[in-house]
Order: structure tokens, then sequence, then C-alpha cells
């Protein structure tokens, strides 16, 4: 709440007493965020680089851990290791290399590298937690839709998937807040006005020797929105997808 009280206040008025009520209730903070900072543009841009990155990250890792579940104990835990072994290497330590790869590829200042770079980045993760998820699905029914002709691309979309929606869509859900709130990759790939994201574009509010702070955690709250939106409509499947593990594992 004390957040949204912020919001009300003007700079002067935040300054004299940072935790106090605002002396009358003003949305004038939230006009003008949108009125006169192009915030529709960032806000699609963040929405277009999140769905994107998600949806891309969901079909990789997907059937990366389906790979992984049908390729035998040897293979599939050899695979499994490798990208768990991913989740070791911190993002910072690609930064250069990452910049330099995509500086070669004319995809710098492109909302299209920055998906390619975040899905990248969070693809070992994703199948960390697919992998552990689709191992809770039963054998049985693979093997029948095998013997019943299906091959593996048929299991995938048909058995494995639609098994699968509560564990995708918490998975979605946990990607979808870091990539929301990712400021490393698009502060170091996007440099034009028109790129930003949400999460840099607030930056725009923090001043060398001021920063309009009412301002700046109006941009926070209308960046939240989303995220509670979604947890909201997925919030079953996030709290079932999350406790799979605990209650067959």
């Amino acid at each position: 709440m004390l957040l949204v009280f912020t919001t009300m206040k003007t700079t002067p008025e935040f300054y004299a007493d940072p935790l106090g009520l605002p002396r009358r209730w003003d949305f004038s903070h939230y006009r003008e965020l949108f009125d006169g900072q192009t915030m529709w543009r960032y806000f699609g841009n963040s929405a277009v680089v999140t769905l994107s990155t998600v949806a891309l990250e969901l079909l990789l890792a997907g059937m990366i851990a389906y790979g992984i579940l049908r390729s035998g104990r040897k293979l599939g835990g050899f695979m499994f290791a490798l990208f768990a072994a991913g989740l070791m290497v911190p993002s910072q330590v690609n930064m250069i290399p990452i910049y330099s790869l995509l500086r070669k590829l004319g995809w710098t200042n492109s909302l299209t590298g920055l998906v390619l770079v975040s899905a990248a980045v969070l693809l070992p993760l994703s199948v960390f937690m697919l992998s552990g998820f689709m191992r809770t699905l039963p054998k049985e029914m693979l093997e029948a839709g095998a013997i019943d002709g299906a091959g593996e691309a048929t299991l995938l979309v048909r058995i494995v998937f639609p098994l699968c929606a509560p564990y995708l869509a918490s998975t979605a859900a946990f990607l979808f807040v870091i990539v929301w709130n990712d400021l490393l990759f698009p502060m170091l790939l996007v440099g034009g006005k028109d790129k930003l994201t949400l999460p840099l574009a607030l930056l725009q509010f923090r001043g060398e020797f001021v920063t309009d702070y009412p301002m700046l955690l109006t941009g926070v709250v209308v960046s939240t929105v989303p995220m509670i939106v979604l947890f909201v409509f997925l919030q079953r499947y996030f709290i079932s997808g999350a406790l799979a593990g605990s209650l067959k594992g």
C-alpha cells in the first residue's frame, strides 16, 4: 500500500514525508505516464518480448524435455546433466560473447535478438523444470500410444503436452515474471528509444541529482499489473504444477 500511496504524491511532497499519507488522492501520475512518456510503446515492447520468449521457450524446452524422457537412462541422464550444468553459469559471464555475436549478426537494438537471447539463456532452467514434471507422467500411456502406431511427434502433441498443461502453465508463469522484469539484457542489447522495454524505460525517471520517485513507482505499479492478472488466471495450474514433484516424487 505504501507503494500505491507514494504514486499519489508530488515529488516535493514525497521528499518532505516519504512514509506519510498523500494530502489528496491524485491520479495525475498515471495519466501523465501514458500521455507524455510514450509508455504504451514500451508496454507493447515488453509484451511482445515476453510473450514471444515464453512461447518459444515452452516449445523448445518441451521438445528437449520429451527427448530426455524418451532417450533412456544413460543418454537421457547425460542430456539432463548437461542442461542442469547450464544453471551454474551466471548469465553475466556471457554478456560480452552474446553482444559480440549479435553485433556480427546485426541483431543488436532488435526485439528479435532480445527474444532469442532471452530464450537461450533461460533454456537450461526451462528444460530442468519440464524434465522434472514429465517424469511424473504415466509411462503406460506413452507405451500404449506407441503400440497403437503413434510416432514421437504424435505422442508429444496429443498426449504429453495435454497431460503437461498444468506444468506448462506453471513454467510459463515463472518465465513470464523473469522476462517481464529483466533489465540486464534489454540494457545490453537495446539502444533505440523506440525499442525500450518497460523496466528499461522506467530508468528515465532517475536523474543525476534528483529522482522522480512518485513517477518511477507509478511505472512500477503499472508494470506489476500484468503479473497479478497472470497469476490470478493461472493460479490453479501454478500451484498444481509446483506441487507435482512433491506429490508424485
